[in-house]
């Protein structure tokens, strides 16, 4: 399997970026081979989901970061659980965290989003875990996009733990407006869950039109990412995205 292009500014003013989603069941698995998979995929962008939201939540996941060649961007407890991480060659415009409207007796969902520019391009972004409940989970993704329209910018890239397929409701809302990056250019494994025998595609990187997407999937054969820590770091797969930002 061919590998994915390195970040890279383009003598255009476009930018190649690696984004990662990955839902990492609040830390509660091996973090070191967690860090070792996000090391190994090189992202530029990490949109996490079950970041930790408790006890010492903010320590935990700058530990991550630092761990894993990162840095904090926003989220975590503040959005209910999705976080960004970004590397250092990102800079960073503007953030917010988003809560959604609560349903009586389901979990409390949210948004991590933001604004960031690589080179000469801006790119929104956003991280999201949605619900377990199919209506609510359709209202999410609609609240998702309007979102990313709100951003302003004219490139974005959405992710996350979707808790459903590409047969579901809400995930064709998603692949109507949006890129499904893994549709777009498949690259590496195409499920994400469970670990140990993957049969279902629930996490996905979404992207608008306007990006070239380069390859997308689960980072099987990436260097450095071994089985083992794939088993090991959390109750998902990861998700890997090469894109092209025009300028």
């Amino acid at each position: 399997m061919a590998l994915l292009p390195n970040s890279a500014t383009e003598p255009d003013g476009s930018a190649v970026i690696r984004v990662l989603s990955y839902n990492i069941r609040s830390m509660r698995d091996d973090t070191d081979a967690l860090a070792r998979v996000i090391t190994a995929c090189a992202p530029d962008l990490v949109l996490v989901q079950e970041a930790p939201r408790f006890f010492r939540w903010r320590k935990k996941l700058a530990r991550l970061a630092a761990a894993s060649g990162q840095v904090v961007l926003t989220g975590g407890a503040t959005a209910a659980g999705p976080a960004i991480l970004c590397s250092l060659r990102a800079t960073v415009e503007r953030t917010e965290d988003v809560l959604l409207p609560l349903t009586p007796g389901l979990h409390r969902r949210g948004f991590a989003t933001a604004v960031v520019r690589f080179g000469a391009t801006r790119l929104g972004v956003l991280s999201c875990h949605l619900s377990l409940q199919r209506d609510e989970r359709h209202e999410q993704g609609g609240l998702l996009l309007d979102r990313l329209a709100g951003l302003g910018v004219e490139h974005a890239v959405a992710g996350g733990d979707l808790n459903e397929g590409p047969d579901g409701r809400t995930f064709r809302r998603l692949a109507e407006t949006l890129q499904d990056c893994r549709a777009t250019a498949p690259w590496g494994g195409e499920f994400t869950s469970p670990p140990a025998d993957p049969r279902q595609r629930i996490d996905a990187v979404f992207a608008t039109k306007g990006i070239e997407v380069l390859g997308c999937g689960v980072p099987l054969d990436q260097p450095g990412v071994r089985e083992a820590d794939l088993r090991a770091a959390t109750d998902h797969l990861p998700v890997l995205a090469a894109l092209r930002i025009p300028a």
